[in-house]
Protein backbone atom coordinates (compact mmCIF):
# COMPACT_ATOMS: atom_id res chain seq x y z
CA UNK A 1 0.00 0.00 0.00
CA UNK A 2 1.45 3.35 -1.01
CA UNK A 3 1.45 6.32 1.32
CA UNK A 4 -0.84 9.06 0.07
CA UNK A 5 -2.51 11.74 2.17
CA UNK A 6 -2.58 15.49 1.55
CA UNK A 7 -3.33 16.24 5.21
CA UNK A 8 -0.04 14.91 6.57
CA UNK A 9 3.61 15.15 5.59
CA UNK A 10 5.84 12.11 6.11
CA UNK A 11 8.76 12.87 8.39
CA UNK A 12 11.61 11.05 10.08
CA UNK A 13 12.74 10.51 13.65
CA UNK A 14 15.99 9.41 15.18
CA UNK A 15 15.89 5.70 15.93
CA UNK A 16 13.43 4.66 13.21
CA UNK A 17 14.12 1.32 11.51
CA UNK A 18 13.20 -0.34 8.23
CA UNK A 19 11.53 -3.68 9.01
CA UNK A 20 10.33 -5.94 6.20
CA UNK A 21 10.08 -2.95 3.87
CA UNK A 22 8.18 -0.66 6.24
CA UNK A 23 9.48 2.25 8.32
CA UNK A 24 8.78 1.97 12.06
CA UNK A 25 7.47 4.30 13.27
CA UNK A 26 5.78 6.08 10.39
CA UNK A 27 6.16 9.75 11.32
CA UNK A 28 3.33 12.10 10.31
CA UNK A 29 3.82 15.88 10.46
CA UNK A 30 1.58 18.83 9.64
CA UNK A 31 1.43 19.37 5.86
CA UNK A 32 3.67 21.98 4.26
CA UNK A 33 2.04 25.33 4.80
CA UNK A 34 -0.61 23.77 7.02
CA UNK A 35 -1.61 24.61 10.58
CA UNK A 36 -0.38 22.63 13.58
CA UNK A 37 -3.24 23.32 15.99
CA UNK A 38 -5.34 20.48 17.39
CA UNK A 39 -8.45 21.63 15.49
CA UNK A 40 -6.57 21.11 12.20
CA UNK A 41 -5.35 17.70 13.40
CA UNK A 42 -8.90 16.63 14.31
CA UNK A 43 -10.12 17.71 10.87
CA UNK A 44 -7.32 15.71 9.22
CA UNK A 45 -8.22 12.64 11.29
CA UNK A 46 -11.91 12.96 10.47
CA UNK A 47 -11.11 13.09 6.75
CA UNK A 48 -8.73 10.12 6.83
CA UNK A 49 -9.92 7.65 9.49
CA UNK A 50 -9.85 4.55 7.29
CA UNK A 51 -6.50 5.47 5.76
CA UNK A 52 -4.98 6.17 9.18
CA UNK A 53 -6.08 2.81 10.54
CA UNK A 54 -4.57 1.11 7.49
CA UNK A 55 -1.28 2.89 8.24
CA UNK A 56 -1.30 1.61 11.82
CA UNK A 57 -1.68 -1.97 10.58
CA UNK A 58 0.79 -1.51 7.73
CA UNK A 59 3.57 0.10 9.80
CA UNK A 60 2.63 -1.24 13.26
CA UNK A 61 3.52 2.17 14.77
CA UNK A 62 2.51 5.69 13.72
CA UNK A 63 3.93 8.81 15.39
CA UNK A 64 2.07 12.11 15.06
CA UNK A 65 4.58 14.90 15.69
CA UNK A 66 4.63 18.67 15.32
CA UNK A 67 1.04 19.36 16.33
CA UNK A 68 0.33 21.49 19.39
CA UNK A 69 -1.33 18.86 21.59
CA UNK A 70 -1.30 20.50 25.01
CA UNK A 71 -3.01 18.27 27.57
CA UNK A 72 -5.10 15.21 28.42
CA UNK A 73 -8.33 16.89 27.26
CA UNK A 74 -6.97 17.46 23.76
CA UNK A 75 -5.44 13.97 23.72
CA UNK A 76 -8.85 12.53 24.60
CA UNK A 77 -10.39 14.52 21.73
CA UNK A 78 -7.87 12.93 19.35
CA UNK A 79 -8.59 9.41 20.57
CA UNK A 80 -12.36 9.90 20.42
CA UNK A 81 -12.13 11.35 16.91
CA UNK A 82 -11.41 7.87 15.54
CA UNK A 83 -14.58 6.34 16.99
CA UNK A 84 -12.70 3.36 18.47
CA UNK A 85 -14.38 1.66 21.40
CA UNK A 86 -12.67 2.00 24.77
CA UNK A 87 -11.35 -1.02 26.67
CA UNK A 88 -10.65 -0.73 30.39
CA UNK A 89 -7.16 -1.66 31.52
CA UNK A 90 -6.95 -4.76 33.71
CA UNK A 91 -3.63 -5.74 35.23
CA UNK A 92 -1.15 -5.17 38.06
CA UNK A 93 0.33 -1.82 36.93
CA UNK A 94 -0.64 1.22 39.06
CA UNK A 95 -2.53 3.79 36.98
CA UNK A 96 -4.76 6.84 37.54
CA UNK A 97 -7.62 8.10 35.40
CA UNK A 98 -6.90 11.65 34.24
CA UNK A 99 -9.76 12.58 31.90
CA UNK A 100 -12.48 10.37 30.43
CA UNK A 101 -10.59 7.69 28.43
CA UNK A 102 -7.15 8.96 29.37
CA UNK A 103 -5.01 7.35 32.08
CA UNK A 104 -1.49 7.65 33.33
CA UNK A 105 0.88 5.04 32.01
CA UNK A 106 2.46 2.72 34.60
CA UNK A 107 3.17 4.87 37.68
CA UNK A 108 5.92 2.59 38.97
CA UNK A 109 9.28 4.17 39.86
CA UNK A 110 10.88 6.01 36.94
CA UNK A 111 14.22 4.50 37.91
CA UNK A 112 13.03 1.05 36.79
CA UNK A 113 12.67 -0.45 33.32
CA UNK A 114 9.18 -1.60 32.40
CA UNK A 115 9.68 -4.74 30.38
CA UNK A 116 8.34 -5.26 26.85
CA UNK A 117 4.78 -6.56 26.61
CA UNK A 118 1.66 -6.62 24.48
CA UNK A 119 -0.90 -4.65 26.49
CA UNK A 120 -3.17 -6.96 28.54
CA UNK A 121 -1.71 -10.02 26.81
CA UNK A 122 -2.78 -12.15 29.79
CA UNK A 123 -6.46 -11.38 29.33
CA UNK A 124 -9.06 -12.99 27.09
CA UNK A 125 -9.84 -9.55 25.67
CA UNK A 126 -7.05 -7.09 24.96
CA UNK A 127 -6.68 -3.78 23.12
CA UNK A 128 -6.19 -3.62 19.39
CA UNK A 129 -4.47 -0.25 19.73
CA UNK A 130 -2.44 1.47 22.43
CA UNK A 131 -2.23 5.26 22.06
CA UNK A 132 0.40 7.21 24.02
CA UNK A 133 0.75 10.96 24.46
CA UNK A 134 3.80 12.83 25.77
CA UNK A 135 2.83 15.84 27.87
CA UNK A 136 6.22 16.20 29.61
CA UNK A 137 9.28 14.46 28.11
CA UNK A 138 11.93 13.31 30.55
CA UNK A 139 15.19 15.31 30.57
CA UNK A 140 17.01 11.98 30.30
CA UNK A 141 15.74 8.53 29.31
CA UNK A 142 12.07 7.64 29.49
CA UNK A 143 11.77 6.38 25.91
CA UNK A 144 8.97 3.95 25.03
CA UNK A 145 10.80 1.29 23.02
CA UNK A 146 8.71 -1.08 20.93
CA UNK A 147 9.41 -4.33 19.12
CA UNK A 148 7.92 -5.85 15.95
CA UNK A 149 6.64 -9.03 17.53
CA UNK A 150 6.90 -11.29 14.48
CA UNK A 151 10.67 -10.77 14.38
CA UNK A 152 11.00 -12.32 17.83
CA UNK A 153 9.07 -15.40 16.72
CA UNK A 154 11.19 -15.74 13.59
CA UNK A 155 14.44 -15.60 15.52
CA UNK A 156 13.28 -17.88 18.34
CA UNK A 157 12.20 -20.44 15.74
CA UNK A 158 15.63 -20.19 14.10
CA UNK A 159 17.46 -20.81 17.37
CA UNK A 160 15.05 -22.98 19.40
CA UNK A 161 12.65 -24.62 16.90
CA UNK A 162 11.82 -27.70 18.97
CA UNK A 163 11.34 -25.77 22.20
CA UNK A 164 9.09 -23.17 20.54
CA UNK A 165 6.85 -25.82 19.00
CA UNK A 166 6.67 -27.76 22.29
CA UNK A 167 5.70 -24.65 24.22
CA UNK A 168 3.24 -23.68 21.49
CA UNK A 169 1.46 -27.02 21.90
CA UNK A 170 1.46 -26.98 25.71
CA UNK A 171 0.77 -23.28 26.24
CA UNK A 172 1.93 -21.08 29.08
CA UNK A 173 0.92 -20.79 32.73
CA UNK A 174 1.25 -17.40 34.42
CA UNK A 175 0.71 -16.20 37.95
CA UNK A 176 0.76 -12.67 39.30
CA UNK A 177 0.01 -11.26 42.73
CA UNK A 178 -2.36 -8.33 43.17
CA UNK A 179 -1.55 -6.66 46.50
CA UNK A 180 -3.99 -5.98 49.33
CA UNK A 181 -3.63 -2.24 48.67
CA UNK A 182 -2.14 -0.02 45.96
CA UNK A 183 1.63 0.45 46.17
CA UNK A 184 2.98 2.90 43.61
CA UNK A 185 6.53 2.13 44.74
CA UNK A 186 6.19 -1.06 42.67
CA UNK A 187 5.63 -1.45 38.93
CA UNK A 188 3.23 -4.28 39.79
CA UNK A 189 1.79 -2.50 42.80
CA UNK A 190 -1.87 -2.28 41.89
CA UNK A 191 -4.14 -3.56 44.64
CA UNK A 192 -6.75 -6.19 43.84
CA UNK A 193 -9.65 -3.79 44.45
CA UNK A 194 -8.37 -1.48 41.74
CA UNK A 195 -7.27 -4.36 39.48
CA UNK A 196 -10.75 -5.88 39.42
CA UNK A 197 -12.71 -2.66 39.95
CA UNK A 198 -14.50 -3.74 43.12
CA UNK A 199 -13.87 -3.98 46.90
CA UNK A 200 -16.02 -7.13 47.11
CA UNK A 201 -14.10 -10.43 47.07
CA UNK A 202 -16.94 -12.47 45.60
CA UNK A 203 -17.45 -9.95 42.80
CA UNK A 204 -13.68 -9.84 42.18
CA UNK A 205 -13.65 -13.64 41.82
CA UNK A 206 -16.60 -13.45 39.42
CA UNK A 207 -14.87 -10.85 37.27
CA UNK A 208 -11.59 -12.75 37.33
CA UNK A 209 -13.32 -15.91 36.16
CA UNK A 210 -14.95 -14.01 33.30
CA UNK A 211 -11.45 -12.94 32.24
CA UNK A 212 -10.14 -16.50 32.35
CA UNK A 213 -8.38 -16.35 35.73
CA UNK A 214 -8.44 -18.47 38.83
CA UNK A 215 -7.82 -16.70 42.15
CA UNK A 216 -6.08 -17.78 45.33
CA UNK A 217 -6.43 -15.52 48.38
CA UNK A 218 -3.25 -15.13 50.43
CA UNK A 219 -3.01 -14.68 54.23
CA UNK A 220 -1.76 -11.08 53.90
CA UNK A 221 -4.88 -10.01 52.01
CA UNK A 222 -3.29 -10.15 48.57
CA UNK A 223 -4.53 -12.43 45.82
CA UNK A 224 -2.65 -14.63 43.39
CA UNK A 225 -4.15 -14.79 39.93
CA UNK A 226 -3.51 -17.93 37.87
CA UNK A 227 -3.88 -17.85 34.09
CA UNK A 228 -3.61 -21.06 32.13
CA UNK A 229 -3.26 -22.03 29.37
CA UNK A 230 -2.14 -18.97 27.43
CA UNK A 231 -0.77 -18.58 23.91
CA UNK A 232 2.89 -18.41 23.00
CA UNK A 233 2.23 -16.94 19.54
CA UNK A 234 -0.80 -15.58 17.67
CA UNK A 235 -1.63 -14.86 14.04
CA UNK A 236 -3.99 -11.92 13.48
CA UNK A 237 -6.00 -11.14 10.38
CA UNK A 238 -4.60 -8.54 8.00
CA UNK A 239 -0.99 -8.75 9.20
CA UNK A 240 0.60 -10.80 6.42
CA UNK A 241 0.14 -14.09 8.28
CA UNK A 242 2.89 -13.08 10.69
CA UNK A 243 3.24 -15.17 13.81
CA UNK A 244 3.40 -12.71 16.71
CA UNK A 245 5.35 -13.43 19.91
CA UNK A 246 2.16 -12.83 21.86
CA UNK A 247 3.26 -13.63 25.40
CA UNK A 248 5.02 -12.18 28.42
CA UNK A 249 7.25 -15.13 29.23
CA UNK A 250 10.39 -13.06 29.75
CA UNK A 251 8.66 -10.30 31.69
CA UNK A 252 7.04 -12.63 34.24
CA UNK A 253 9.51 -15.52 34.49
CA UNK A 254 11.08 -15.93 37.92
CA UNK A 255 9.93 -12.60 39.38
CA UNK A 256 8.97 -11.77 42.98
CA UNK A 257 5.30 -11.17 42.20
CA UNK A 258 4.91 -13.24 39.03
CA UNK A 259 5.89 -16.46 37.30
CA UNK A 260 5.79 -18.09 33.89
CA UNK A 261 6.05 -21.82 33.24
CA UNK A 262 4.78 -24.31 30.70
CA UNK A 263 1.09 -25.02 31.15
CA UNK A 264 1.86 -28.45 32.62
CA UNK A 265 4.05 -26.84 35.30
CA UNK A 266 7.36 -27.71 33.66
CA UNK A 267 10.01 -25.02 34.03
CA UNK A 268 11.14 -22.97 31.06
CA UNK A 269 14.95 -23.24 30.75
CA UNK A 270 16.63 -20.11 32.05
CA UNK A 271 19.01 -19.98 29.08
CA UNK A 272 16.05 -19.88 26.67
CA UNK A 273 14.45 -17.03 28.60
CA UNK A 274 17.76 -15.16 28.67
CA UNK A 275 18.31 -15.54 24.93
CA UNK A 276 14.74 -14.44 24.20
CA UNK A 277 15.36 -11.34 26.31
CA UNK A 278 18.45 -10.56 24.23
CA UNK A 279 16.58 -11.04 20.95
CA UNK A 280 13.75 -8.75 22.04
CA UNK A 281 16.22 -6.02 22.98
CA UNK A 282 18.13 -6.41 19.71
CA UNK A 283 14.90 -5.95 17.74
CA UNK A 284 13.73 -2.91 19.72
CA UNK A 285 13.06 0.52 18.21
CA UNK A 286 12.98 3.77 20.15
CA UNK A 287 12.95 7.53 19.70
CA UNK A 288 13.22 10.51 22.03
CA UNK A 289 9.83 11.78 23.11
CA UNK A 290 8.95 15.38 22.25
CA UNK A 291 6.19 17.36 23.93
CA UNK A 292 2.92 16.87 22.06
CA UNK A 293 3.90 13.55 20.44
CA UNK A 294 1.09 11.02 19.97
CA UNK A 295 2.15 7.43 19.26
CA UNK A 296 -0.28 4.82 17.90
CA UNK A 297 0.83 1.21 18.40
CA UNK A 298 -0.79 -1.85 16.85
CA UNK A 299 -1.02 -3.91 20.03
CA UNK A 300 -1.45 -7.09 17.99
CA UNK A 301 1.91 -6.51 16.31
CA UNK A 302 4.17 -4.71 18.80
CA UNK A 303 5.50 -5.21 22.29
CA UNK A 304 6.37 -2.02 24.16
CA UNK A 305 8.13 -0.97 27.36
CA UNK A 306 9.61 2.03 29.19
CA UNK A 307 13.24 2.99 29.68
CA UNK A 308 14.36 4.31 33.09
CA UNK A 309 13.99 8.09 33.27
CA UNK A 310 14.82 11.17 35.27
CA UNK A 311 11.80 13.16 36.45
CA UNK A 312 9.69 14.88 35.43
CA UNK A 313 8.08 12.61 32.84
CA UNK A 314 4.38 12.50 31.96
CA UNK A 315 3.16 10.09 29.31
CA UNK A 316 -0.56 9.32 29.17
CA UNK A 317 -2.31 6.38 27.54
CA UNK A 318 -5.59 5.25 26.01
CA UNK A 319 -6.43 1.66 25.11
CA UNK A 320 -8.87 0.93 22.29
CA UNK A 321 -10.66 -2.04 20.76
Amino acid sequence: MEFSCKDFKVGKCEGEKLVDGETLPLVLLPPVGGKNDVKSLLEAIDANKEWFEEMIIKNSAVLIRGFDVRDAVEFNDIVEAFGWEDIRYVGPAPRTQIHKRIWTANEGPLSEFIYYHHEMVLMKEFPKKVVLYCEIPSPEGGETPFVPSFRVTERMLDEFPEFVEELEKKGLRYTFTALSNDNKASMRGRGWQDTFGTPDRAEAEKRAKAMGMEMEWLPNGSVRAILCPRYLTRVFEGRKGRRMWFNTMVGMHGKELSSATMADGAEIPAEVVKRCEEIIEEESIEFKWEKGDVLFLDNYATLHGRRPALPPRKVLVATCK
